[in-house]
């Protein structure tokens, strides 16, 4: 077990293809940004004098680059499809982010966005922060800690050794960011899944509309829940989800000075690799323009319960079982049948 500080945690092919696969096939598209930010977004609208606006408020963002080192020779072979992986934090320092990755800080939220070859649907899988996982070149210790111990890079090279899947682009935010998005939209309306009441807010179950004060504070609760981490893991997917959708609603598309804020908004509090510039933001979302919000689908990491590693800390076990299927379905691209299985 390494000596990074301790967090508090709770922890814990048949002859008929399936119905997604006869849609219009649709090219892989950055997805994961659409979950997270409005970057996606902007396919059909970034055109002629908007590219500039549009490039101007994304050049906000931090950028870190993905070199590997040789001890990267072993890094996971490409399966189909495309893997974007998203982080969310509660701290960063601009300093520290711009010369370190953002190392030094640990995520308190990750999930691997899969996009399967037809880039017919979207997987959002979440991992619990607390997960105990081989992190290269650091033993085991809890999945968000990679964050910490070298930045962007190590936090990719960790999700690939246990995924199995190549990333293709990473994206990390700070939660603040959230909040100035969620205003620029106008708010969200997210499903709450029982009634809570955290600094001076309530919270009442069902579906209830956000202001970005609001949908911070839900995405960082976890004591008002039983179960934790594993709750606001669930809340946080439920936020970005709600979030998709206002992004790829119609009043959002067809506004260009909507659009232009949104990216606005977010881009201070983001940081992204260096080969998701705006070249390809824009390819790829005017590849994509015909996304769904009922296309992207949300599932959990598999995962053991809470237990006690070495030195004492409380983590969150492995599932070897349910990850080998992971990794294949990954690797094949078969998500599509795993979610089925396991959604």
């Amino acid at each position: 077990m390494s000596d990074v500080p301790d967090t508090d945690s709770d922890a814990g092919a048949g002859p008929t293809p399936p119905p997604h696969r006869r849609r219009r096939r649709r090219r892989s598209a950055l997805i994961a940004l659409l979950v997270v930010g409005c970057l996606v977004a902007v396919g059909g609208l970034v055109v002629g004098r908007y590219v500039h606006s549009l490039d101007s408020a994304y050049q906000k963002r931090t950028v870190v680059s993905l070199d590997r080192g040789a001890s990267d020779s072993e890094r996971a072979a490409n399966g189909s499809g495309q893997n974007i992986l998203l982080l969310g934090s509660d701290e960063r320092s601009g300093d520290e982010a711009a010369k370190e990755g953002v190392s030094g800080q640990r995520s308190d939220s990750m999930m691997l966005v899969h996009i399967p070859e037809d880039g017919s649907e979207g997987y959002v899988v979440s991992f619990p922060r607390d997960l105990y996982v081989p992190i290269p070149g650091q033993g085991e210790d809890r999945i968000n800690s990679a964050l910490a111990y070298g930045g962007l890079p190590l936090a990719v090279s960790t999700v690939e050794d246990y995924t199995g899947a190549s990333i293709d682009h990473v994206a990390l935010i700070d939660f603040d960011g959230i909040e100035g998005l969620v205003d620029t939209l106008g708010g969200v309306d997210v499903t709450i899944p029982e009634s809570f009441e955290q600094h001076g807010m309530t919270f009442t179950e069902g579906e209830q509309h956000l202001n970005g004060k609001e949908a911070l504070t839900f995405a960082r609760e976890r004591k008002a829940f039983s179960d934790g981490d594993f709750q606001r893991n669930r809340d946080q997917q439920a936020l970005l989800k709600a979030i998709a959708t206002k992004l790829i609603s119609r009043d959002t598309l067809s506004s260009p000075t909507k659009m232009k804020d949104s990216i606005e908004a977010l881009s201070p509090y983001l940081t992204t690799d260096d080969g998701l510039d705006t070249r390809e933001l824009v390819h790829l979302g005017l590849s994509n323009r015909n996304l769904t919000s009922s296309d992207l689908h949300f599932l959990p990491a598999p995962h053991g319960g809470p237990t006690t590693a070495p030195g004492g800390a409380s983590v969150v076990s492995s599932d070897d079982e349910g990850m080998d299927q992971l990794r294949t379905a990954l690797k094949e691209d078969t998500m599509d049948e795993y979610a089925a299985a396991n959604g």
